[in-house]
């Protein structure tokens, strides 16, 4: 498949109804606004699909929708109206939304900015909140769902993201905005192009800054952006940009409460949907067990070089910085935590935490409902250790991240075109954990470091915050640390090829790609040769393990006429586990289990375009094995001798997804002023057969469940619905030009089939003989369906010189302040009456009427969920010179 030239531009912009401009755009707009891209896109190593040619399902959102409709919502969220796309802003925090396509996270779908993969090397894992910046600087939004059409071997099993930003050879001008919005919103922005001087010479940057209070409580935030271009074109046949871009920010998370605490903070039967369990006051200022901070600037620079009419090699270097973490809490007061506890005494009234109450108890003062007064140690009545005191600590996530994505494009004749390349990438990962705050202790008591038999006391605490210096050292000192300290190493080269056949009726494409990638585990708190908890031998290093992975698909593409085309593409990927899958129990032992992941993906799909309607069908079958997967905090085990198991969890491995649908998208221009957007997309995702794993606890201690067995169980997997995303969502939006440069909008989004997470327990266990319980055979709970309402409008003023340009917007999001459930982790199934035996507490029915009238819509309120936002809304006005 060629990358993206002047001669595709046309067809690029209609890729996809998801844009509100797709069915407006007359021939005349549609060169113009190719134009448009052309000038501030990188292309050299970013594959493109093409509308009519490519045949993969895919969507394309351009930067003026971005502008338009964002506002003060998560950056993901502006893909909500694409089929089989399931966005939330998670817990509510600034930039922790999360986004899931046909089913699968971010830790299996592919997000590239310009090319250049940005999935975390360990664990895969995207987190938007170290991308603020993006949202400001991107100027053309491709999503390609399946295996889409990227030749390098990364882990699109749900689909690609490709984020194309701002070129330094952008045409002159600038911008100044200034954003508002509900709970103290703010941003400001100004940027500026210098387009290309007669030198061949361009230069582009922006700077922003975000800062909010935060929907949910306690949930303030800040982020600032910056970005700079520096672009040479010193002959038609070379062409370089150094591009340096980062985004530092910080804010206070939010994680899933149970809906009894919502609601018990609520008014008149409804949920508090803003209460956040992990935050109170500490000496009159906000102060939270969870926060986030990051800085992650990359440097690009990006080489093309057109060697003759017929041959292009595009190169591009690039490296990344990543400094930050995230803080939670070590120790206890009388076994009592910070996690939320309804009963707990470390909250008031309100069910915030008693921050100043807990520097008190920490410094040996009497807080009489907390229980017995504080224990010295060591003669040292403020020191804290993992169970005397509470701490919070920080545990760090860095790293450094280097390099290189070549492409060589030689066009054969007029239809036959190959690309080779290569992908080269060295990832070494910091995750020490160190205090961030004592409160009021006067230090922490350390013994899990093995190079210091006796411990050591970490007297220094260190701010939550990221850096101003983008280099800032990623280490602090050996014994500064507390309650953990390893590193992370991979490496990974791979070779990627395609040819590709094409004519105006047909076209076809084969890729194929192959890779190698290894794994090392650094535990910097290991003595060589020494012998720790599961009675092995382990070193500091685990040395590397290498494992080979691969991808082939293809797909063919046909135009019918002008106005129909069909397509269908297949694909098999084996894909090597990530960092955690091939060191899964926090040690340095290797997985026993080891195998790559087997995905096999195809689709079939039918277009139709006209200057009134356009649409899209596609169906597609994924099917996901030999997955590695833990599952955590299993309830309710209790080991051979009939003890309960502290935090059990479980290293599953052989799992097998499947995930299969159909998705529509269209658009109808019933006027020139008005057009009509839709999308439905009806999903089934479950798990395939059962999956067995290795039990262990807290301690990283394997558990014997059962006399005469092993740790290592059978789990009733089969038939159970994938959880995380809605798998039926539909989407209906209507976009009205009642005036030049005016443009009003209103959005309906439907999501239904939302199953909740599956806490495996001893009621999951599968018997001897294959048996599996009542309680098993229920599987996933299926949470309540939601429709939400969204409306907002755009204008521009354009001054006399037509130069210069204001531009108005107002969006208003869930406009009928609707409360629904976003996000569930659990399943906790609604009980029967035949659950309950007469007892002191009352008879049966008696007790089963009680706990009637605890429901929420039906659910059990002991399930652990995420509230959406209530009715949001954001207004900016920016001048473009």
């Amino acid at each position: 498949m060629k990358l993206i030239n002047k001669s595709m531009l046309t067809a690029v912009i209609t890729l996809s109804t998801a844009s509100i401009y797709y069915a407006q755009q007359t021939q005349d707009t549609v060169k113009s606004a190719s134009k448009d891209i052309d000038e501030v896109i990188l292309r050299g190593v970013t594959d493109i699909a093409k509308d009519r040619k490519t045949p993969v399902a895919v969507s394309t959102i351009k930067a003026a929708q971005i502008v338009e409709r964002l506002g003060n919502q998560e950056f993901p969220e502006i893909l909500k109206t694409t089929p089989s796309v399931y966005v939330t802003r998670g817990g509510g925090g600034l930039g922790d939304g999360s986004l899931r396509i046909r089913g699968f996270d971010t830790k299996n779908t592919a997000v590239m900015v310009n090319g250049m993969p940005v999935n975390d090397m360990e664990g895969g894992t995207v987190y938007w909140s170290n991308w603020q910046g993006l949202s400001d600087v991107t100027t053309f939004m491709q999503m390609q769902r399946g295996l889409g059409a990227s030749k390098l071997a990364i882990a699109s099993v749900g689909g690609t993201i490709n984020m194309l930003t701002k070129a330094a050879d952008a045409k002159q001008g600038g911008n100044v905005t200034l954003g508002v919005g509900n709970n103290g919103f703010l941003k400001t922005l100004f940027s500026y192009n210098t387009g290309r001087t007669q030198s061949g010479w361009s230069t582009s940057f922006l700077m922003s800054r975000t800062a909010t209070n935060g929907y949910i409580d306690g949930g303030k935030g800040e982020a600032y952006n910056y970005y700079f271009a520096l672009g040479y074109k010193p002959s038609e046949k070379h062409e370089l940009q150094f591009t340096f871009t980062g985004a530092p920010q910080w804010h206070e998370q939010n994680f899933q409460a149970p809906i009894s605490a919502f609601l018990k903070y609520g008014k008149d039967g409804k949920p508090n949907r803003r209460y956040n369990p992990n935050w109170g006051y500490l000496n009159g200022q906000e102060f939270s067990t969870n926060r986030n901070w990051y800085s992650k600037p990359v440097a690009m620079l990006n080489w093309d070089w057109n060697m003759n009419s017929k041959s292009k090699l595009s190169t591009v270097l690039y490296g990344s910085w990543g400094r930050g973490g995230g803080t939670g809490m070590l120790g206890s007061i009388n076994g009592k935590n910070t996690n939320y506890d309804a009963t707990s005494p470390l909250r008031d009234a309100n069910g915030i935490i008693r921050w100043d109450d807990i520097v008190k108890w920490n410094q040996g003062g009497a807080v009489p409902d907390f229980g017995a007064n504080k224990v010295a140690t060591n003669g040292e009545i403020g020191l804290n250790t993992s169970g005397n005191g509470l701490t919070r600590r920080a545990s760090v996530n860095s790293h450094n991240w280097y390099g290189v994505l070549t492409n060589f494009q030689h066009k054969i004749n007029d239809n036959w075109n190959f690309s080779v390349g290569f992908d080269g990438r060295y990832y070494y990962g910091f995750h020490p954990g160190y205090v961030t705050d004592f409160l009021g202790a006067s230090g922490y008591q350390e013994k899990g470091n093995l190079n210091y038999p006796s411990g050591y006391i970490v007297r220094d605490s260190f701010n939550a915050v990221p850096s101003a210096n983008p280099f800032a050292t990623a280490t602090k000192g050996d014994t500064q640390y507390a309650f953990r300290n390893f590193d992370g190493e991979v490496l990974w080269g791979g070779f990627f090829g395609q040819l590709e056949y094409s004519n105006e009726k047909f076209s076809a494409y084969i890729q194929g790609s192959a890779s190698e990638q290894g794994f090392q585990r650094i535990d910097n708190w290991i003595v060589d040769g020494v012998t720790v908890k599961n009675k092995q031998i382990q070193n500091t290093k685990t040395g590397f393990k290498y494992l080979f992975g691969y991808n082939a698909k293809g797909g063919v593409n046909y135009n019918i006429d002008e106005n129909h085309n069909i397509f269908g593409n297949v694909g098999y990927y084996e894909k090597q586990p990530n960092n955690y899958g091939v060191y899964p129990s926090n040690n340095q032992n290797l997985n026993p289990n080891l195998t790559n992941e087997k995905i096999m993906s195809g689709e079939l799909g039918y277009g139709y375009r006209s200057s009134k309607l356009t649409m899209n069908v596609n169906l597609y079958y994924t099917s996901w094995k030999d997955r590695f997967q833990r599952f955590t905090n299993l309830p309710n085990l209790t080991d051979v001798n009939g003890k309960p198991v502290s935090r059990p969890y479980a290293n599953m491995d052989g799992i097998q997804q499947v995930h299969m649908g159909v998705e529509f998208e269209g658009a109808y221009k019933i006027t020139n002023y008005i057009t009509v957007n839709g999308m439905l997309s009806i999903g089934d995702w479950k798990y395939k057969g059962n999956a067995s794993g290795e039990i262990f606890d807290e301690n990283d201690q394997p558990v014997q469940l059962a006399a005469g067995q092993d740790n290592r169980r059978t789990f009733a997997l089969d038939n159970v619905k994938v959880s995380d995303a809605a798998q039926t969502t539909a989407s209906l939006g209507v976009t009205v030009n009642p005036v030049k440069n005016l443009s009003v909008y209103g959005t309906w989004t439907y999501a239904d089939r939302y199953y909740g997470g599956v806490s495996f327990n001893q009621d999951y266990l599968v018997g001897p003989n294959g048996e599996v319980t009542d309680a098993a055979k229920k599987g996933a709970l299926k949470y309540p369906s939601f429709s939400l309402f969204d409306v907002g409008t755009s204008y521009t003023l354009k001054l006399r010189d037509q130069k210069q340009s204001f531009v108005f917007g107002v969006n208003v999001y869930n406009l009928f302040d609707k409360d629904y459930i976003s996000d569930a982790r659990t399943s906790v199934h609604t009980k029967q009456l035949g659950d309950f035996k007469d007892n002191a507490s009352g008879s049966a029915q008696q007790q089963f009427d009680a706990y009637q009238k605890t429901l929420y819509k039906g659910l059990d309120s002991s399930n652990q969920v995420y509230f959406g936002a209530g009715i949001t809304w954001s207004a900016s006005i920016a001048f473009k010179f």
